[in-house]
């Protein structure tokens, strides 16, 4: 429980986007430290192939140490998996000094219960990534994964996110609408959700279309905030962006991180 809380998604930290990282370092001395607590819903990093992968990496070392000094200024900070990081594991979450959530996770923010899911999974129309993700988060495909030898498994995490980039940018040529709403969530896998944990405020990230909902489903209404992903690095292509939602007891409001 906590009386105030920041909420971030989708940063896709890699050391070929310095100002991204730049902007995340700035993002940690000012505006979370006036919160109780930071939340970091998923995709941190571009991806993740092991701890040990990363244990020797500057870049890596850095953004541990970041959140490790937010922590030691009194601002908590928990991490929850995304399709991109889902193989971060303990070691390196305890160099950051940051816990580890399940997905989803129900929590108390200024006296109101909210559900925080990274959101890939509700994207319930797109049936080939959820027979992927079903494979990929099978603890046994895990552990086969991280016994192959470093290089091989950046090989293939490099390989998919090319796959994924090109199926993403053929879509959009050929079937615009389709990408649309394979992409996002659904409205009944998120009525699901909420009807099992019973928490009509859900905040997720994963589908970098930052928005707030007020939807309804078979008798039951909720509300759902979409957190933005961040890119600074890239303004030949998209305006900057990233944002991050916060909650205290004067209410919900979107932070827009782009300085003026």
């Amino acid at each position: 429980m906590h009386a105030s809380a920041l909420f971030i998604s989708d940063l896709h930290l890699t050391p070929s986007m310095p100002r991204t990282a730049e902007r995340f370092f700035e993002f940690l001395e000012k505006e979370a430290r006036t919160h109780e607590a930071l939340f970091i819903l998923g995709d941190l990093f571009e991806f993740w192939v092991g701890d040990d992968a990363k244990a020797r990496s500057p870049f890596h070392l850095e953004v541990a140490q970041k959140i490790k000094a937010l922590k030691q200024q009194g601002t908590k900070v928990y991490f929850m998996h995304g399709n991109r990081d889902f193989l971060l594991g303990e070691a390196y979450a305890q160099k950051a000094d940051m816990a580890i959530l399940r997905d989803p996770q129900v929590v108390t923010i200024a006296e109101q219960t909210w559900l925080l899911t990274h959101g890939d999974a509700l994207c319930t129309a797109d049936k080939s990534y959820q027979r992927f993700r079903s494979v990929v988060r099978s603890r046994f495909v895990q552990k086969l994964f991280l016994m192959l030898p470093t290089s091989l498994r950046v090989s293939i995490a490099s390989s998919l996110r090319s796959n994924s980039t090109a199926n993403y940018h053929r879509a959009q040529r050929f079937k615009p609408e389709a990408i649309q709403v394979k992409g996002d969530v659904t409205i009944t896998a998120t009525a699901s959700l909420v009807s099992m944990t019973n928490c009509q405020r859900v905040i997720h990230g994963h589908t970098h279309r930052p928005g707030y909902h007020e939807e309804s489903l078979g008798g039951q209404s909720w509300q759902r905030w979409v957190l933005s992903d961040w890119d600074f690095d890239h303004p030949e292509t998209v305006l900057p962006k990233g944002n991050a939602l916060s909650i205290t007891s004067t209410g919900v409001k979107v932070l827009d991180l782009v300085r003026s």
